[in-house]
Order: structure tokens, then C-alpha cells, then sequence
């Protein structure tokens, strides 16, 4: 069986408001382990800005990630994290081409 591989990405920042960034960190991995064409989505704490988040998703393809926007657990956790929310700070769609460490 040959292995797949990503092929669509996706890193974003998220600010949170003031004080409400582990709550947010929170509700943004909630239900986010059932994610058909998900191999990964990553949550951090950005190290200058204590209210930023950055996300980090590696996906089959791009409409496996407009599917996942669809998923009642995602449905649930964007109205759960909507006033948690001050902003966003940059993004970028990429193409994954190269595996390295684990």
C-alpha cells in the first residue's frame, strides 16, 4: 500500500482577546482528532505576542479541508471560539513537497 502524502497546507495566526488564548488553544482542538484527510493540525502559542496562536494543518487535499469546515465538532467549535477571537494576523496557503524526521 503506498503512503500518502499532503497535499494542501495551511498556517494561520489567531489573536485572541486579552487573557483568552489557552481558551481559545482550547475550543480550537476540540473534536479536531476525527478529521477525514487531516494529518495534521497543530496549535501554538506564538513566543512574542501572549494573546497570538498560530495554526498549522496539512490536509489530502484543499476541499478535504473545505470538508472539514462542514463537521459538526468544527461547526461547534467555531461558534464556541467566535468571542474568543480579536483578530487575525497572517496566513498562508502552501504545498507540502518534502518529509523530513519522523
Amino acid at each position: 500500500m503506498e503512503e500518502q502524502f499532503p497535499e494542501y497546507g495551511l498556517i494561520g495566526q489567531m489573536i485572541a482577546q486579552p487573557g483568552q488564548r489557552a481558551a481559545l488553544a482550547a475550543v480550537l482542538t476540540e473534536g479536531t482528532d476525527r478529521m477525514p484527510g487531516n494529518f495534521a493540525y497543530i496549535v501554538g502559542e506564538d513566543a512574542e505576542n501572549p494573546d497570538a496562536l498560530w495554526i498549522v494543518e496539512l490536509w489530502a487535499d484543499k476541499a478535504a479541508h473545505a470538508a472539514s469546515l462542514q463537521l459538526p465538532a468544527v461547526q461547534a467549535a467555531i461558534a464556541k471560539g467566535r468571542p474568543l477571537i480579536a483578530g487575525f494576523g497572517s496566513r498562508a496557503e502552501f504545498k507540502p513537497v518534502a518529509k523530513a524526521g519522523a
